[in-house]
Formats: structure tokens, C-alpha cells, sequence
């Protein structure tokens, strides 16, 4: 039976594990409550994975304790585990025997004898159940990875990059995916590099850096403190000024006078539109682009330069005006 919505089904408790002199995970305290999608993310190297295999009993603790469904992760690891759903960042599989052949021992593993519904997961993720899994591409290795994982129904699903190889079309499906799992009363606690996936489906997501977790924030508060990218182009000659001195400006990008006889400023605006608004009509805009920074932006934000270049998702990138 899934805990009640407000208990708590992953509790870190100041988990801290070490590999000799290195430190992978610090002092861990992090809650994941019952009902929701949970992102975990962070530059590569964070110990993202370490602290997921420690809540898996794969790896034991420096110090600290992990509680998972109400139960001690070490004491009551396998019984955590028949209770979860668990997809590796470094997923290995049997090669030598078909994909059904693959599920439907897994099935087996797990006590239970029907691949009804992992058929029907298959199917909507395009996965050729009867092909040898030697001879599937490094996408449809990671389908099977997902369909494992989401077959069995399970209370709680541990999701470590789980759409790596997958294409748009199927990611779409992942996330349709979860969103079922969710309302069936499953937890989701997932841990990936793609950022515009963790703002889709994530309810609260933690950052960690370093072994150390920096900041815990629900996905709606960002997105209402996130601020906006301004793009305007307006006659050579304008004032400019009026724009970039708004009350609500936080940082200009650029700019740039066009061949166009015309000038792009690109600048960040935090707060209400209306001071924006009223200097626009003023001027003479011909294209105006008004749209939210990323939760890419956000976190780079909260990291130091060394470590905001580290990021996989340091990529955003400046237009600079061509016309």
C-alpha cells in the first residue's frame, strides 16, 4: 500500500558518502513526499547517482540514513526494491536473448507471471519485443529500460536519465508515461540532464553541487521568479536609454544597430510589464520577442563560473541581429 499523500517516501538524512579522500555526497537532507515528481539534477560529477545507489542499499553510507516507503533502506532493501521501479543512468542488459524474452524474466524476478501491461508500454514506445536485444540501437536498449521500470505498476519510480537516446516523439511518451504513473499513486524521484523535461513534469526539483545540495524550489515558484527576455527592435536613434533603465531590468545582453536602419536591444526584466509597456509605445517597435528564461538560466545563475561552464546545459545561446 503507497503511503498517504503527506508522508514523506524518500527521507535522506544526512546521508554522506565518501570514496576514500573524495567526498561524492554531503551531508544530505532532502525529502521526497508522496504523490509527486521529484527532480534531482545537477552538473556531471554532483553525486546524483551515488546518492540514488545509496537509496537502493547499492552502496552504503559514509554516515547518515536513507528511509524509502517508510522502511530503513539498508534493513529493508529488497523488499524496497519490489516496491520500485529503478531505470540506471548506465544501463546493462542481457544481450544474447530477445527483448520479451529480457521482460518476461524480469517479470519473473519480480515474483509476478504477465507482460500484459509491459506489452502494452512496448507498443506505445514502438519497441519490437521480438528482436534480439544485441542487435537494438542504443534508443530502443533504453526503451526497454523504461518498460522495465514502469511494467510492474510500482509505488515508486527511480528514474536516472531516463530519456538518454530516446527521440522527441518518444520523450513525449515518457512524459505521458509518468503523468499515468502518477495518477495511479505511484512517486517519481528522477534525475536527468534535461532541463526543459525536469520544468514539464516535475512538481519540486533539488540542486546539487558539488555532493552538496544547494536549493529545493517547486517548479511553479520559479517559473512566477523566473523573469522574462525582452527582444525589441526599434528605429536607429531611439531612445534606447528609456528602455534598458527600466525599473525591472536585471541584465542587458546586447545592443546592436542593424543594416536595417533599425537597432535589436535584448535585455532580462523581472516584475510587472506595465513600465515595459507604457515606454513601447512610445517608440516605433517593429518585432518585439517577449518570453520566460529557461530553468536552464535559473540554475546557472545559482552556480559559480567554473561550475556554470562545467553544467551540460551551459549552452544558452545570444543572436546576435543579422538583417
Amino acid at each position: 500500500m503507497s503511503p498517504p499523500e503527506s508522508e514523506s517516501v524518500i527521507v535522506f538524512e544526512r546521508l554522506t558518502k565518501r570514496f576514500g579522500p573524495t567526498l561524492a555526497v554531503a551531508n544530505l537532507d532532502l525529502e521526497v513526499h508522496a504523490g509527486e515528481v521529484f527532480g534531482f539534477i545537477g552538473p556531471n560529477g554532483a553525486g546524483k547517482t551515488t546518492a540514488i545507489r545509496v537509496l537502493l542499499d547499492f552502496l552504503r553510507p559514509s554516515s547518515g540514513a536513507v528511509r524509502v516507503l517508510g522502511l530503513d533502506a539498508r534493513e529493508d532493501s529488497l523488499n524496497i526494491r519490489s516496491r520500485t521501479g529503478y531505470l540506471p543512468a548506465d544501463l546493462a542488459l542481457y544481450e544474447h536473448i530477445n527483448a520479451a524474452d529480457l521482460l518476461s524474466w524480469l517479470d519473473r524476478l519480480r515474483g509476478r507471471h504477465g507482460l500484459d501491461h509491459g506489452r502494452a508500454l512496448a507498443k506505445r514506445l514502438d519497441l519490437d519485443l521480438s528482436r534480439r536485444v544485441g542487435d537494438l540501437s542504443t534508443g530502443n536498449r533504453q526503451k526497454i529500460g523504461v518498460v522495465q521500470a514502469f511494467m510492474h505498476r510500482p509505488e515508486l519510480l527511480i528514474l536516472d536519465e531516463p530519456t538518454s537516446g530516446l527521440d522527441p516523439l518518444v520523450r513525449q511518451v515518457f512524459r505521458d508515461m509518468v503523468a499515468e504513473a502518477v495518477y495511479e499513486g505511484s512517486t517519481v524521484f528522477l534525475s536527468s540532464h534535461v532541463l526543459s523535461e525536469v520544468e514539464d513534469i516535475c512538481d519540486r526539483v533539488g540542486m546539487i553541487v558539488h555532493g552538496e545540495l544547494k536549493s529545493i524550489d517547486h517548479i511553479a515558484d520559479l517559473r512566477t521568479n523566473a523573469g522574462r527576455h525582452v527582444r525589441a527592435t526599434v528605429p536607429a536613434g531611439s531612445n534606447i536609454g528609456a528602455l534598458v533603465r527600466l525599473p525591472g531590468v536585471t541584465k542587458v545582453h546586447s545592443i546592436v544597430p542593424c543594416r536595417s536602419g533599425t537597432t535589436e536591444v535584448a535585455f532580462d526584466m523581472a516584475g510587472d510589464l506595465q513600465d515595459l509597456i507604457l515606454v513601447l509605445g512610445t517608440l516605433d517597435v517593429s518585432d518585439l520577442i517577449v518570453e520566460p528564461r529557461t530553468l536552464e538560466e535559473l540554475f546557472l545563475d545559482r552556480l559559480n563560473p567554473t561550475e556554470a561552464a562545467e553544467a551540460p546545459w551551459a549552452h544558452v545561446q545570444r543572436d546576435a541581429c543579422v538583417s
